[in-house]
């Protein structure tokens, strides 16, 4: 890759994973103010690594090594940025399993948002959505029909990828409804330990990191890029947890601007999957511009 290239794909991958982790620093900002000050400084310093290495690290490349499991696990970590043309092959043969998958699951969790979440209005439209909600399933329903059809002329494998896709979402949204209500029990007084609190804002972070995680393949399929860039994007917003998230929630319309995101980089995971060749720089510059067309709507806001 150029070195231009690489860094659009880092500067990218950073902004996409701090905008869409917004949610999960509210949480984290909210219930460590129910914790001790030597709690807070643990999950700020040394839970950093837990999320960085941990999961921002090792979720991509297991993600690689369980979609091409005969190069080994040491080759799906390095091969990416290597000169082992063969293994790199063999990582984008076997790509449209992963990236369709991937997008389905993004374009589920956009529609979810469009039509479920309570939001601020950015856009014209997306009130009418929130209020015929009831249409997501079916929305959603068909969507996967039609890729799966698209998919089973392909190949057999892109449709199972776009089921487990599927299947990612639900299990992931169930756990992200219930970090929400656990929330609201600890800010009500839980009788919960501060090392009890720590595990569960691990977890919760592990559930919120895996969106970032998948759109970060659309970005590239590089582990070491994504790992630098959502490693990043991960000390960004625990530093906007401990200084300014009262400043950030201001901001009404980066949520809109990380789901329009979502929805762009889904799309085209799933076009890459059936083998439209899309320009690695267009998902950086699609995630750039739209996510600043939002801030710029929330600065006239303030």
């Amino acid at each position: 890759m150029e070195i231009i290239s690489i860094i659009l794909v880092i500067v990218g991958l950073i902004l996409f994973e701090t905008i869409s982790s917004i949610d999960n620093a509210v949480i984290n900002a909210e219930v460590l103010s129910t914790m001790s000050k030597r709690a807070r400084r643990w999950f700020l310093i040394y839970g950093l690594f837990f999320a960085v290495f941990v999961v921002r690290g090792m979720l991509p490349w297991m993600i690689v090594w369980m979609n091409t499991p005969d190069i080994g696990p040491v080759q799906a970590l390095i091969a990416t940025l290597g000169e082992n043309e063969e293994i790199k092959n063999k990582i984008e043969e076997a790509s449209p399993f992963l990236l369709v998958g991937g997008g389905v699951f993004l374009i589920f969790l956009f529609f979810h948002w469009l039509f479920i979440e309570a939001k601020n209005y950015g856009l014209r439209g997306e009130r009418f959505f929130h209020k015929h909600g009831v249409w997501f399933y079916a929305i959603v329903s068909v969507i996967l029909t039609v890729i799966v059809w698209l998919s089973l002329q392909r190949h057999p494998s892109m449709a199972l990828g776009a089921v487990i896709g599927s299947t990612a979402f639900f299990i992931t949204h169930g756990f992200k409804q219930n970090a929400e209500m656990h929330e609201k029990q600890l800010m009500g007084g839980s009788s919960m330990s501060d090392w009890s609190k720590i595990l569960y804002l691990e977890v919760i972070d592990a559930t919120f990191s895996i969106d970032g995680v998948v759109g970060a393949f659309a970005f590239t399929l590089s582990v070491p890029l994504i790992l630098i860039g959502n490693g990043i994007g991960a000390f960004v917003v625990r530093e906007l947890t401990l200084s300014n998230i009262d400043r950030i929630k201001r901001y009404i319309y980066l949520k809109n601007g990380a789901m329009y995101s979502i929805f762009f980089l889904g799309v085209i995971m799933v076009l890459n999957s059936f083998g439209v060749e899309i320009p690695e720089f267009i998902s950086p510059i699609i995630t750039i511009g739209i996510i600043g067309y939002f801030f710029y709507r929330s600065r006239q806001c303030l």
